[in-house]
């Protein structure tokens, strides 16, 4: 099979390799998926940049994707063979990820796509999906809230939007960077989108609720936005944080704390069978009403992943970057 990988850290063209290897087999539990398209996030470029450490001798990237089931192993049904799938945490302590013409791996980690729902659409999910559903239930119920979601206009934004408003939230607003990316998180839902470059989020947050603030926070970039929050957040609000982009964080204690804000930090490739197995249903059951649009996309051919990985690291790609193979 043809795959993309790298066996050290660092620059995109100089690290990643294309080339051929065996067809991997699927084991007990296992199916194999015929991989249409690779879904590329941020979190792989930074492993293969070296923000992270390399877990294994070679490693082919991405987590998400989406295919058909080719083969499976023992313990699954043959039925399965045929589905259209998508897939998450493909490369999540994994050496072998989405960016292959096939994938072997638990079966549980392929997921039925519905009929009417394209492989580019599959291969969006999986981290941002996920991410933007924890990010919006960590908690407890959003319904007859004000949810405020920052980089509104992102791969997890965008879900996250459409999952509050789903979930019965009062009202959601965002935060985007550019009057092209407002028009995208007013088209998901957002009943405003503030511009945090031009204009003054705080006071916009507060217009806009009357001067009482949010009831929770979908955080995108901790780093830059934690002296926000005091100022946006009502009262025992709740900041659900899976992004920085900075490791220190600084905060003031007092206005945090006499406003009862609390932080909830969550790892999207950690989250306990339960949550995600409700996540998982809920997406599947929207998808099937028609009721969750997705990410715009990006496409590269597989030869061409060494320049989807600079364009994500450069911010050059609105929504998500798939490989098609």
């Amino acid at each position: 099979m043809r795959v993309a990988w790298y066996d050290r850290t660092g620059p995109a063209h100089e690290v990643l390799q294309l080339g051929d290897w065996p067809d991997p087999q699927p084991g007990p539990g296992e199916v194999r998926v015929r991989v249409a398209v690779s879904g590329a996030n941020p979190s792989d470029w930074k492993t293969r940049s070296g923000v992270r450490p390399l877990m294994f001798p070679r490693v082919i990237p991405h987590s998400d994707g989406a295919g058909t089931i080719d083969r499976v192993g023992p313990g699954v049904p043959a039925e399965r063979i045929g589905e259209r799938v998508w897939l998450w945490n493909g490369q999540w302590k994994r050496p072998h990820g989405t960016a292959a013409e096939y994938i072997a791996l638990p079966a549980e980690q392929a997921v039925r796509l519905p009929d009417a729902v394209s492989f580019d659409a599959g291969a969006s999910l999986g981290i941002p999906a996920l991410t933007a559903y924890r990010a919006v239930t960590i908690d407890g119920p959003v319904a007859g809230q004000t949810v405020l979601v920052t980089g509104g206009a992102g791969a997890v934004g965008l879900y996250a939007v459409q999952f509050a408003r789903a979930l019965g939230a009062a009202r959601v607003l965002a935060t985007v960077s550019t009057p092209e990316k407002a028009k995208l998180a007013l088209s998901a839902g957002a009943e405003a989108a503030i511009d945090y470059r031009t204009e003054p989020v705080a006071e916009r947050v507060l217009a806009l609720t009357g001067g009482r603030g949010v009831d929770r926070v979908v955080e995108v970039d901790l780093a830059a936005d934690a002296p926000l929050l005091p100022k946006i957040l009502a009262e025992n609000g709740l900041c659900a944080v899976y992004g920085s982009d900075a490791q220190e964080i600084r905060m003031d204690f007092g206005p945090m704390l006499f406003r009862g804000i609390a932080l909830r930090f969550f790892l999207v490739y950690a989250l306990a069978a339960g949550p995600r197995r409700q996540a998982i249903a809920d997406i599947t059951r929207w998808m099937e009403e028609g009721r969750i649009a997705h990410p715009p996309v990006r496409h590269f051919p597989l030869s061409a992943i060494a320049e989807a990985h600079e364009a994500m690291e450069k911010g050059a790609i609105i929504g998500k970057a798939l490989l098609t193979l």
